[in-house]
């Protein structure tokens, strides 16, 4: 399909935050003959797009066609449009947001400085196929016409303003009067790879209905005075835009701030903002719609061009008259991402982690995954590699991580670092990345290799991750170590292991996988310098951060820092720091620094996302369990405990009166579902494609932990369906077993248990009876 490069806008003046300019309207008269055979059109809108076909919306998927530095990948979207172009006239129409090309919100992260910013610009182009064969292309030009909408303002992170007095009824129909409208003015196509968009659309998942609380607050710490309205709460902190019905009066303004935290009745933003000193000149537009109404029995209105994460929405400007609970409906959308696993058990604590990690992956899965849906909604990359292992088992991300996997390449420098945040517009090179985050790199080639037996990421990918694996090399220091980006992030009382050591960790691990995906595609070269790379760091790190005799990894207690801390000991053991022969003291001083803290958890994100893993490789699950479930901080238990919807960004709690020592983040967070994987593994014991080569090949190995009667996993793979269930009944345990035909591998007893004698048994549909040893 023929993608134009020949864009259009309404004209070069951007919106700013003081200066309100409004999305345009595009209209474009076509005359179809009796002779064409096929219609196909390609269109990309910067920053997002809608398209309507006389009068009716045809829209690919919300907020289309995606999110990018232009300057990197342009994408489009194509229209198959043989049916609905009959003989005779049709329009063509189309109104603009300014998305990530004018995201002047994002100004924590510089996008307002982005060289690639512009007004919204639109191409498109029909490429008409004639019964004789010949094809005709009709692109846009000067001679589309344009219009200001009802759309004043809008923001994909603050909001939009939106005046319904200025909506032109029929502007998108046939027949329609533009003798007034302008003519669209030519400007520069943008530098980016131009390419037909392969991740699937933002779509509607649910309708939400609210509870009304009543007349409360905003609480905000810039804000200048508080203001009050009626608080609606939806039950859920998921993401998506309101649906407002109302019958308003002519003029009448209704304002609507959206979060996902409320103490005492008041709903707080600051969780979801940036509330610093330099910014208190800037407008209170955090996550803001604002109607106004133009005086009609049920006006109803809903955003275009943003989205908000929320669970409460407090709604200013209303009559009490107008206070109904239907004046709101949540429409909660995301990615469509279709269902791949799924975890249940006996403990309602699990089952309901499991849904809180299912909630904050859709939540925040927007084209790519983003650190949160309401405060940046930008694509973190530390996130994404955290999560990328349980979004792959629970959901099918092949074909969005396939397309941000080109985002993140496209935006790697000369030198061969990437950002923290893709897509970007310069920011996130000097601070929010390194190994750690950049980890990405291999993380989502890998998961969609191993989990959906599929190699076009890989390939993809393999040129910026050999450059990458050379940039490291550069970074290394005199012993051989790398120091030098973001570290254990989001630690409840602080960082205890050194930078030093996770981020030299992380690079070995990087380089191995790098090593791994080079070989399984034939470039076994640069498989050779990967695991050379690999092999010096190993090294690097045994010799200077590892204390042989005591078995300990280096940590930040400041008395002893070779006394090991949990993360240290844990990434440690999970990324073979430590030998076989140590292996076992090692573990046991880990265990040591848990009991320390009363079997609560003192490890940021890194640590985490290892050491429930570690625990029950080393058969102790039931107490990753204790401390997994346990009601106090910090926890996940805590969470559950205190009534959270989706995983948090942090174990920073508050109490019923809104009291912590660390005021709690973000309310709906992704980066610490590890915990799904975790239980569909290990107390499902689904364990797909363990070496990462065969997607045939399974080992079900399910933990009995004394604290469940009951545990079930599911995992839907290329083959097929792998369903396993199991039953505590007395001293025996029951288990269930369901794999596709033509998968093999093994079924391995729990410890302690065993099945007919036998600890190992061929991978076969059935039912099995464990008994205790």
């Amino acid at each position: 399909m023929y993608l134009s490069d020949r864009f259009i806008s309404a004209s070069e003046k951007m919106c700013e935050y003081d200066v309100f300019v409004p999305a345009p309207y595009f209209r474009k008269n076509v005359i179809i003959d009796g002779n064409a055979e096929k219609a196909e059109m390609s269109v990309c809108g910067l920053g997002f797009y809608r398209f309507f076909l006389d009068g009716e919306e045809l829209t690919r998927g919300f907020l289309s066609p995606y999110i990018s530095n232009s300057d990197d990948i342009v994408d489009y979207d194509v229209y198959d449009l043989t049916d609905r172009l009959t003989e005779g006239r049709h329009v063509l129409a189309f109104t603009l947001g300014n998305g990530m090309q004018n995201a002047f919100g994002g100004y924590v992260w510089d996008f307002e400085k982005a060289a690639f910013r512009s007004a919204p610009k639109l191409a498109f182009c029909l490429e008409i196929t004639g019964k004789d064969g010949k094809t005709s292309r009709i692109e846009a030009d000067e001679s589309v016409k344009t219009f200001p909408s009802p759309l004043l303002c809008d923001d994909l992170r603050y909001g939009e303003y939106y005046d319904a007095n200025a909506e032109v009824t029929g502007w998108n129909t046939v027949g329609f009067d533009d003798s007034g409208w302008k003519p669209s003015v030519a400007v520069p196509s943008p530098k980016g790879k131009k390419q037909v968009c392969a991740a699937n659309p933002i779509v509607v998942t649910e309708e939400r209905k609210p509870v009304i609380i009543g007349e409360k607050t905003v609480k905000m710490k810039l804000a200048k005075e508080p203001f009050t309205g009626i608080l609606y709460d939806f039950g859920l902190s998921t993401a998506g835009i309101p649906r407002l019905k109302i019958d308003g009066k002519k003029g009448q303004k209704i304002e609507m701030y959206f979060g996902d935290c409320c103490i005492n009745g008041e709903l707080q933003l600051d969780n979801i903002s940036f509330p610093r000193d330099e910014y208190r000149d800037m407008p209170l537009y955090v996550q803001k719609d604002t109607y106004i109404c133009k005086g009609e029995k049920g006006e109803t209105w809903e955003p275009s061009f943003t989205y908000h994460g929320f669970r409460y929405v407090l709604v200013c400007g209303l009559e009490p008259e107008q206070i109904r609970e239907d004046l709101l409906t949540y429409k909660v959308m995301n990615t469509s991402l279709p269902v791949r696993g799924g975890f249940s058990c006996s403990d309602e604590v699990l089952n309901r982690l499991q849904r809180m990690t299912e909630v904050a992956d859709l939540a925040n899965f927007w084209h790519f995954p983003t650190d949160c849906p309401h405060r940046e909604k930008n694509g973190w990359t530390g996130d994404a590699n955290f999560s990328a292992e349980q979004m792959t088992i629970l959901f099918e991300t092949d074909n969005n991580y396939t397309e941000w996997m080109k985002h993140i390449c496209a935006s790697m420098d000369e030198k061969g670092a990437i950002p923290g945040i893709v897509p970007t517009g310069g920011w996130g090179f000097n601070w929010g990345n390194g190994p750690a985050w950049d980890k990405v790199l291999t993380e989502l080639p890998y998961v969609i290799y191993r989990y959906r037996g599929k190699k076009e990421i890989v390939e993809n990918t393999l040129p910026y991750l050999l450059k990458y694996v050379k940039y490291l090399s550069t970074r290394t220091d005199e012993k051989g170590l790398i120091a030098i980006g973001l570290g254990d992030w989001v630690a409840p009382k602080g960082v205890r292991v050194p930078l030093v050591f996770t981020d030299s960790v992380l690079s070995m691990d990087i380089c191995r996988t790098a090593a791994f995906l080079m070989r399984e595609c034939g470039r076994d070269a640069d498989a050779d310098y990967c695991q050379s790379v690999a092999d010096g760091l190993m090294k690097a790190v045994r010799d200077n951060l590892i204390d042989h005799e005591r078995c300990t990894a280096i940590s930040c207690f400041e008395d002893d820092p070779w006394r090991g801390c949990q993360s240290s000991q844990a990434m440690g053991l999970y990324y073979g720091v430590f030998t076989e022969e140590e292996k076992n003291r090692a573990f046991t001083v880990l265990l040591d620094r848990l009991r320390e803290e009363n079997d609560h958890l003192d490890t940021g994100v890194l640590g985490l996302r290892v050491l429930f893993r570690v625990l029950s490789d080393f058969g102790y699950t039931d107490y990753a369990l204790r401390i997994v479930t346990d009601p106090a901080a910090p926890s996940y238990g805590e969470w559950v405990a205190r009534g959270e919807t989706a995983l948090c960004e942090d174990f920073n709690g508050f109490d019923a009166l809104g009291k912590a020592e660390v005021a709690a983040n973000s309310l709906c967070h992704h980066f610490m579902g590890d915990i799904s994987a975790w239980m569909i593994s290990e107390l499902g014991g689904i364990r797909y494609n363990p070496d990462g080569n065969d997607i045939n090949k399974a080992v079900i190995a399910p933990k009995f932990a004394r604290s469940l009667t009951h545990a079930e996993a599911f995992h839907i793979c290329p083959k097929g369906r792998i369903d396993v269930k199991w039953e505590r009944k007395g001293r025996t345990v029951v288990c269930s077993i369901s794999v596709p035909e033509g998968m093999y591998g093994e079924i391995r007893a729990d410890l302690n248990t065993h099945c007919g004698g036998k600890t190992v048994l061929p991978l076969l549909s059935g039912e099995y009876i464990f008994k205790e040893c």
